[in-house]
């Protein structure tokens, strides 16, 4: 899988604090993991969307990752609300994650990430487009 890379985006993470940073580049590597395991997924890009790092597929629906100084204990993945993906989350995960509206998983910063829960969501992220069609997006 190509990874294409903005020199911005590596400006942006460095800006966060160390303990939001790590936390950051944690989601950031379930991302880019997943989506070197995704068959037939040549290239991923990681840019900023926002101001925020994104990670955009040809078939699947953007990943935003970010940290808000309004809420310095939490931070999150976003996804793009107007898809079937944080209600189809919520249907699968329960209470597994803490979600905002239709378009946020939300973190604490001390708490353990559920990381094969999470893969999952950002695999049906990455695909979307060839499943959306699908109820429960195939699953």
């Amino acid at each position: 899988m190509k990874l294409i890379e903005h020199p911005d985006v590596s400006r942006t993470f460095n800006q966060y604090p160390d303990t939001v940073f790590n936390k950051l580049q944690y989601l950031r590597n379930i991302i880019l993991t997943t989506a070197s395991q995704i068959e037939g997924l040549d290239t991923i890009e990681e840019t900023l969307k926002w101001g925020e790092p994104s990670y955009c597929t040809k078939n699947g629906s953007t990943i935003r990752i970010h940290w808000k100084k309004s809420n310095p204990d939490q931070y999150a993945m976003y996804f793009h609300c107007k898809t079937k993906l944080v209600d189809t989350f919520k249907e699968i995960y329960k209470d597994v994650f803490k979600y905002e509206g239709n378009r946020a998983i939300i973190f604490n910063l001390e708490e353990e990430i559920p990381v094969d829960d999470l893969r999952h969501c950002v695999k049906l992220s990455l695909t979307y487009h060839n499943i959306k069609h699908l109820p429960m997006l195939g699953l």
